[in-house]
């Protein structure tokens, strides 16, 4: 079932085959599925040789099979661009039809064989749910080095286009990612009826196309594995053992291929190991110089797309086609994407047009931007307004027109706030200057009630309750951190409480900022698994004290980010692990501090010395000086965050002291918060 191919170290390193043929190996082990599997093989033989016989494999249907690619990434260069996705089809296409520039240098000895495969991929332009998009979806994880199964879940539950099963006998799916636990990548050959959306390719990012992250050499491994889906084995036989001096009793099931012994290292030509000269330019082969199929391979492929065997007859069907739009019937044909979808006050975004089926005009409407409309292909866009902004599309082949609206596309958020700034969620809403975004469409950070860490206010995550391989972000508007080159240095300090759900729990907590207002990301800290927290709770868990908290003091801010349009970024990446929580973010000008620095917003409220005294008998006294004349309040809180004592404070402009009763309080450590307004000032104290 399985089938694989090389594996590069490097681009021009040494080839080396993948192993992964011990997969199916493995499956064999089954007796259940070694009957089905050897009796599929046989069914596939016998509807070859019948065509064959009834002439149903002449040349002249050139048949049509419909590709998704699935994209699997950490926003790094596994992400590939859509170019460098259909770079690979047109070398896949070119491959098939013989239509690749070095098949004319093909030995003599094979050129009079070497076969048009009359066989087209095109990219599927309809999802399961009858959703246009453009053939390819993309799910971002922590995990983008995981295989087969594990994908597969990973794509199901999180990509961005349906959420769902991508069944095998609908679409060749093809799973792009950054690892796979050792080969460049692998197909499975026709087995059953299909229906899984497993039965696809799985190929690393580095063997798609010959620009991006791929090269030429590369670029024709995708071939190989097209090959194997299709029904074809290694021309050396149906193992991953190439160099086997025994390969030369063994036999692909292709009469024109001659048994070879298999070229595992070098392009060589004059290989006569097994007697005739060994077909080495063949795309089963893993020399450096593949560029052909031969005329029984063609049959053998054709007759895989006929057979019912894994639904491959279902996949080129007429009516399939049209539903997956594959058929250039589609009116699929408009969709865009630009750099970004957030951005500052004047800030400036790129917009891309990925619309299919070769349009040749475009008129985009920029309501709120400058221009608010254009004719360029990919236009750059100022948006200066704070709000929320759709963007429509329109694009014409000449003969007809498609438009796309994506309403509220563009969040320009609000810029310029200064620091010292401090979020302790205590309002009854989240602040607009939060922007939340729940990427796995299932729970998301908000406001919880019960459990921060100075009072009974924070940020939750729900983890608790959350699907396995989610990821959510809380983000900020922009900061002015303009005036930081006098201060020399800035810090970020915030508190979070985490506990695992099992020991094997490894999940993950990043802080990132952004220098640019959002349109790139550089992460600045991340915590991992057990860095995270060793403790473990299988309870819907909670903070339930100050030692359930961890301060965090992040100082790697660099003067990168010194300037009007600096955003800072919290992220979470769920895999079945406990609640999160997050308070008294407060990022400020200085060295760390573990008592909160003040924010200063409108400068009314000044601490001119500490509390004091401390340790306190009878009383604890804090001064503070004051601009105007303010209304404000005190807590006293115990180390499990209950309040102990509250009391309203009428201040005056100037100096103040507030005088806080201690007598009655029992020896131990307590915390005391003062809030005027927004401005809080919060110290820890100890009652002897």
């Amino acid at each position: 079932m399985f089938a694989c191919t090389f594996l590069i170290s490097g681009f021009y390193g040494q080839l080396l085959p993948c192993g992964q043929h011990t997969k199916l190996q493995e499956q064999l082990k089954d007796p259940d599925f070694k009957v089905q599997y050897e009796s599929d093989q046989k069914i596939q033989e016998l509807v070859m040789q019948q065509m064959l016989k009834d002439s149903v494999l002449k040349r002249g249907t050139v048949y049509k099979i419909p590709v998704v690619f699935h994209v699997l990434h950490s926003n790094g260069p596994e992400n590939i661009s859509r170019e460098q996705i259909v770079n690979q089809l047109g070398i896949l296409n070119n491959d098939f039809r013989l239509l690749n520039a070095d098949a004319k240098n093909v030995h003599p000895d094979f050129k009079t064989i070497t076969a048009d495969a009359e066989i087209e991929f095109v990219l599927a332009t309809k999802a399961p749910n009858g959703a246009c998009f453009s053939g390819i979806t993309r799910t971002y994880t922590s995990k983008a080095t995981t295989d087969g199964a594990e994908q597969v879940k990973l794509i199901k539950s999180g990509n961005d286009v349906f959420k769902g099963e991508w069944t095998g006998y609908k679409y060749l799916n093809i799973f792009v990612s950054s690892g796979l636990n050792g080969p460049a990548g692998y197909a499975y050959k026709p087995f059953g009826n299909g229906n899984s959306m497993e039965s696809g390719i799985y190929i690393l990012h580095r063997y798609i196309g010959s620009i991006g992250t791929g090269n030429t050499i590369t670029s024709r491994a995708f071939t190989h594995e097209v090959g194997h889906w299709l029904n074809l084995d290694h021309t050396w036989g149906p193992n991953n053992n190439p160099g086997d001096p025994t390969s030369c009793g063994t036999d692909d099931g292709v009469t024109d291929t001659p048994n070879c012994i298999g070229d595992k290292s070098i392009c060589n030509l004059d290989d006569k190991f097994c007697g005739p000269r060994a077909n080495v330019e063949n795309f089963m082969e893993y020399s450096y110089c593949s560029k052909m199929f031969t005329q029984r391979q063609v049959e053998r492929m054709r007759a895989a797309l006929i057979s019912p065997i894994g639904g491959r007859n279902k996949i080129i069907s007429t009516s399939n086609l049209d539903v997956v739009g594959a058929n250039n019937i589609s009116k699929c044909n408009v969709d865009f994407t630009s750099n970004n979808t957030q951005t500052c006050e004047g800030g400036q975004v790129s917009f891309t047009d990925i619309s299919y089926n070769a349009p040749v005009s475009w008129l985009w409407e920029f309501p709120g931007g400058t221009p608010s409309s254009s004719t360029l292909q990919n236009p750059t866009v100022i948006y200066s307004s704070i709000g929320n902004y759709s963007v429509t599309l329109t694009v014409s082949d000449g003969i007809s027109s498609q438009t796309i609206v994506k309403p509220n596309f563009i969040l320009v958020v609000q810029g310029n706030k200064e620091i010292p700034f401090l979020e302790t969620f205590t309002d009854p809403k989240l602040s607009d200057f939060w922007n939340v975004s729940n990427l796995s469409n299932n729970e998301a950070f908000e406001l919880y009630q019960g459990a921060g860490f100075l009072d009974d206010k924070c940020l939750r995550l729900a983890n608790y309750s959350s699907i396995i391989n989610s990821t959510d972000y809380i983000t900020s508007n922009c900061f002015d951190l303009t005036k930081i080159i006098d201060q020399g240095h800035v810090t970020l300090t915030f508190r979070y409480a985490y506990r695992k759900k099992l020991i094997d729990n490894s999940e993950v907590f990043k802080i990132s900022m952004s220098g640019d207002c959002g349109s790139s990301w550089k992460m600045l800290r991340s915590f991992i698994g057990g860095s995270l927290s060793s403790s473990i709770s299988q309870t819907n868990w909670f903070p339930s004290s100050t030692l359930d908290w961890t301060t965090v003091h992040i100082t790697n801010i660099s003067n990168t980010y010194w300037n009007s349009n600096a955003r800072i970024r919290f992220s979470f990446d769920g895999s079945g692990g406990n609640n999160f929580y997050l308070d008294d973010i407060n990022l400020y000008a200085g060295s760390p501090s573990d008592k909160i620095v003040l924010s200063v917003k409108e400068n009314k409220v000044e601490q001119t010395t500490d509390i004091y005294p401390n340790p306190c008998d009878l009383e604890l006294i804090i001064p503070v000086l004051l601009k105007e004349n303010m209304n404000g309040f005190y807590e006293v809180k115990d180390v499990l965050g209950k309040t102990i004592i509250r009391c309203d404070i009428n201040a005056s402009t100037g100096n103040n002291l507030i005088i806080v009763p201690t007598n009655e309080l029992i020896k131990g450590n307590y915390f005391i918060k003062i809030i005027f307004g927004e401005q809080q000032i919060t110290r820890e104290f100890q009652v002897r």
